[in-house]
Order: C-alpha cells, then structure tokens, then sequence
C-alpha cells in the first residue's frame, strides 16, 4: 500500500510507556491521533499531556482488549492503526495470562479492521524482539527471517513453572505468528496492509502518567533500579554490570512507528530497530555521579565490559531499518550517553532523585 503522509491513526493502549512516545511522534509528524485507554480516569493526564494539539488528539475507552469485537467502534474514521498494547508482566504464575491477551488482543483489532475499518491503509504492530531471539551455542547475528521457536515450546512442556520471561517471550512470538496468519487467511479481503516493529529493551524517559519510580513499566523500572539501588549488584557486582541484551530508546521507536507509516516500502514486512547490543556497565560509565538530592548513581567497575574473557550479548542485523525505515545503522539512534542524560533528567525534574 502507498505510505501515509497524514491522516488518523488510532494508537492503543495510548497510555503506556512507548505507546504515549508514539502519540506524541504522530502528531509531531502532522498527523491526527485517536487513542484507545482501559479507562475514563486514563483520559485526564493523556488529555493535560497533548492538549496543545488541539483536535489532533482524540481518546476513547476500550475496557478489555482481548473481549471480542473490542475494537469495532473504534477503527471506524481513522486511516490507520498502531497496535501498541499487548501485557508485559513477569510474575504471571499461568501463562495464558500473558499469552491469551496477547493474542486476542492482536488477532481482535486485525478483525475490527477487517470489518469496520473501511478507511484503514496500514495496521502497524509493536512486536519485540523476543519474538526473533532465541538461544544458540554460538554468537549469532538475528535477523527478521529468525523465529522464537524456542519459548512457546517450553511454555508447552514446563506449563506454570516456566521462567516468566520465557512467557512473555512465547506470547509476543504466538501474536505476532497469529497476526501474519491472520493476514495469510484474509489476504483477497483486505485493501490494508501489515508492519511489525520488532525492539529489545526499550529505554528512555517517560512522558505517560507515572508519578513514582514504583509506577514505570518492566523495563524501565529496572533501569531505573540499576542505576539508583546498589543492592542490586550486592551478591555478585561484575557479572551483574556485564550483563545486558539489546536496547533501543523510546523516542527512536516512536520515530520509527511514524517513518512504517509514511514509507510504502514497509509494508508486509516484520523490522528489527535496535540501537545495538549493551552491558549495563555502559550505561553506568554515563551516569553523573550524584543527584540533585544527593543520591549517589551506581558506577559499577570501570572497565569490566571490556576485560575478558568476551561476554556475548545478542547482536541484530538493523539494514532493513535502514532501508525500509530510513533509519541508519547506528547513527540513526540515540546513543546509550543521551538516553541516560536525558532520563536521568527526568527522573530529577520528577524529584524522584
């Protein structure tokens, strides 16, 4: 389908970490949002936050995602669609919590659009990374053609005792697998198209309603945690700072969200956006030394991500970012030395420090 100039889109879960990041990038890009909550008591910060766009900025109250025909009344009028709610919780004890909203959640706005949304032109899904990773002896270089095939297998054979992490991993694979079945089955109905936006961790500071370090979301709590509670390195200090994964900061993945919406070339594609790989020393050689209030940030040991022997951390191939997005390899992101600048900005302009 021809990429997106402007219009309305509608953003669900309008009120989370990197779906407010979204609303806000859409806007800024000349575009009308129209975003969904679980709630009216939802409406009064998101309405405070982008009141400045006027009419640009619409919400509507979708109390339960997975309930059928949740997003009927809402596709109606708007010209596109950001997929962004989905549950990211690790203490789900059966993993259909996780896995069922996931799904439901996914499979049902496909539908929506499928029969209300006569005005759609491209439905973009936020994915993650879980859905591409998994484990392999050697150091491997993912790419949009790998499958976690891993996770939902082991969700299978270990039921509730398996990992949260594994959970959360098997549900975001299983609703991305669902969404391009979906489309496959219903492909010679459609005058639409299909964008998954795959990140890692995601990063950076918060613009939703969050008024307490207690309130950020998973990955964002921890970031805040690494970097402000020492205990959390007590038992075993230098394998924790050279651990870590992949990142991305928020407001790039906002960018990117717009730039699946405005390039035809997305279409039908699934895209990995990732700033690179990290140890969480990295991120603490950027920390100031001491807060507003006189917390000392964590400083972790100088130099132990570079000592061997090598630590692997995952690494993907971002060139169909580029390519398809626009977004160059590396030079296209935010550094890990901004993204800690400005969240830790935040979090002192927020006296949380």
């Amino acid at each position: 389908m021809p990429g997106l100039a402007t219009g309305k889109v509608l953003v669900s879960g309008a009120s989370g970490f990197i779906a407010a990041w979204v609303v806000r990038s859409l806007l800024e890009a000349g575009f009308s949002v129209r975003g969904t909550v679980r709630s009216e008591n939802k409406t009064v910060y998101l309405k405070k936050e982008f009141a400045s766009y006027g009419d640009a900025f619409e919400l509507v109250v979708v109390p339960d995602i997975a309930a059928e025909g949740a997003f009927d009344e809402a596709v109606r009028g708007v010209d596109a669609v950001a997929h962004t709610a989905s549950p990211f919780r690790l203490d789900a004890v059966d993993p259909d919590e996780l896995i069922l909203p996931a799904i439901r959640g996914t499979v049902g706005m496909l539908k929506s659009v499928l029969k209300h949304g006569s005005g759609v032109k491209r439905v973009v899904i936020t994915g993650s990374c879980a859905s591409v990773i998994h484990a392999d002896p050697e150091p491997k270089t993912f790419s949009e053609v790998d499958w976690n095939e891993q996770s939902p297998k082991e969700v299978e054979e270990m039921g509730r005792e398996t990992p949260g992490m594994t959970k959360y991993f098997a549900s975001k694979t299983l609703a991305e697998r669902a969404a391009w079945n979906f489309m496959k089955e219903y492909k010679s109905q459609m005058n639409w198209d299909l964008v998954v936006i795959n990140p890692p961790f995601v990063f950076g500071p918060t613009i939703h309603d969050v008024t307490t370090p207690s309130m950020l979301n998973t990955s964002t709590s921890h970031f805040f945690t690494m970097l402000t509670d020492p205990s959390t390195s007590a038992s075993s200090p230098l394998a924790t700072f050279r651990s870590g994964a992949a990142w991305i900061d928020v407001r790039d993945l906002g960018t990117a969200h717009v730039r699946a919406f405005q390039n035809e070339e997305a279409g039908g594609e699934r895209i990995i956006v990732t700033e690179g790989s990290y140890v969480w020393q990295n991120f603490l050689d950027e920390a100031p030394e001491v807060s507003p209030k006189g917390l000392r940030y964590q400083k972790g040991i100088s130099g132990c991500d570079i000592e061997p022997p090598v630590v692997h951390h995952v690494q993907y191939d971002t060139r169909k970012a580029a390519k398809l997005l626009g977004i160059p390899v590396k030079s296209g992101y935010r550094s890990i030395g901004e993204t800690v600048r400005d969240t830790v900005a935040d979090w002192e302009a927020r006296g949380w420090v």
